[in-house]
């Protein structure tokens, strides 16, 4: 069974998606959501530095847009189910037909700009934490008042709070923890301090009408496959301030009998940590068309 996953913010890096726009058709429509949302999609996926593409404004309507182009290129994919990191959930969701694509578009537009908002509060901010003992990692998190944000399996939680409590945690890491990365995000995603920003999602997604999944959406609030597209759309509302467990999303996968893992352009977080917590899958990420050709030998084997 082929499982379709996309990825979230952080993933982008400055020029990924100028080979994307050479393939036929790609860039006028990439320019119609451009018109659609009011943003430059094309400049900032091909022209833009690392620091412009990184205010969350950008960052996640630029990454929808290229998971939802790199898929289109595979041509027809029947995966077995759908799942996303984060933002990536709303390019999930158009995978399953919940929404369409300019329904996807306005949404993770708006989702940016109130995430954007909400960040310029606090400064605030996330960072990895590379290995250690999952239930001494949060406890150590919590002590420093800091959130276990992304639960992301194979050795990796991800922190979240104010600049301070990270850098406290810098000075005093949980035990077993040997690395703390800090993560190209502009602030404390999938927390308390994104309150704000649910109440305004809330209000876009009245003025949408979602379908109902036609494969199985797997969320990332707690690894349950999800069977209405109104329970979906609530979902995109309340995760931008609740944990990403993407330590369960795997576990759902296994359980369905996943034999493969293919991720969407921006893709390479994702796979790599299905490399650690998925033995035995075949995993391919979409990072440029010249990986379409495998890509589409992995969907013919396993969808």
């Amino acid at each position: 069974m082929l499982v379709l996953v996309a990825p979230g913010q952080g993933a982008q890096t400055p020029g990924f998606l100028t080979e994307w726009l050479d393939l036929p058709g790609a860039g006028e429509r990439v320019a119609a959501w451009s018109d659609a949302i009011g943003l430059d999609l094309v400049h900032y996926g091909t022209k833009a530095d690392a620091d412009a593409i990184r205010d969350t404004a950008v960052a996640q309507p630029l990454l929808v847009a290229a998971g939802l182009l790199s898929a289109s290129a595979l041509g027809d994919v029947a995966p077995g189910a759908v799942a996303g990191h984060s933002v990536g959930e709303i390019t999930a969701a158009t995978f399953a037909g919940v929404l369409d694509d300019t329904a996807a578009l306005s949404l993770v537009r708006t989702r940016g700009l109130a995430m954007a908002d909400a960040a310029a509060i606090t400064e605030t901010g996330m960072a990895a934490l590379l290995g250690g003992d999952p239930e001494v990692t949060v406890a150590h998190l919590e002590k420093l008042g800091l959130t276990p944000a992304n639960i992301n399996g194979a050795g990796q939680i991800v922190a979240a709070g104010t600049t301070e409590q990270l850098a406290a945690l810098e000075a005093d890491k949980p035990e077993g923890v040997r690395k703390v990365v800090a993560l190209k995000v502009a602030g404390a995603f999938h927390t308390h301090h994104m309150g704000p920003a649910v109440d305004t999602l809330a209000q876009a997604a009245e003025a949408l009408t979602p379908g109902d999944p036609k494969v199985t959406y797997v969320s990332n609030k707690d690894g349950a496959a999800v069977a209405t597209g109104t329970e979906v759309l609530e979902r995109l509302v309340g995760q931008v301030a609740n944990p990403v467990r993407w330590d369960l999303c795997m576990e759902t996968f296994k359980e369905l009998g996943v034999t493969a893992l293919l991720e969407v352009c921006p893709g390479g977080t994702l796979t790599g940590l299905a490399k650690r917590a998925l033995p035995g899958v075949k995993t391919l990420a979409l990072k440029t068309p010249a990986d379409l050709d495998a890509a589409r030998e992995l969907v013919a084997e396993h969808a």
